[in-house]
């Protein structure tokens, strides 16, 4: 063996060291948006500042608007929740800040 066909400690492999990598992350799917649907039979929700209860769900308990990311709502629904969010804290149906 020259001094060039000789290996060194980085070339040895343990054994099962090559099983010990962890697989790739899988990624779900990605959900449709709940007010895009078109569906006759189960239409979707209108989204109304006068309802609190689904505004609920887009808000954190921080007071904070969720993400399109986080809830899966297209953009353009997005935007109409934002709006009645807004909406519904200036008439005092939602807080704007948690009370602590």
């Amino acid at each position: 063996m020259n001094k060039r066909e000789s290996f060194s400690d980085r070339d040895i492999v343990p054994p099962g060291a090559a099983d010990s990598t962890p697989p790739p992350a899988r990624r779900g799917r990605r959900r449709g948006c709940p007010f895009c649907s078109t569906d006759a039979a189960n239409p979707a929700p209108p989204i109304e500042y006068k309802d609190p209860q689904s505004l609920k769900y887009f808000v954190t308990e921080r007071g904070k608007i969720v993400p399109r990311r986080i809830s899966g709502v297209c953009s353009k629904h997005q935007r109409e929740l934002a709006v009645a969010v807004k909406r519904a804290r200036n008439i005092a149906l939602l807080p704007f800040t948690v009370n602590e």
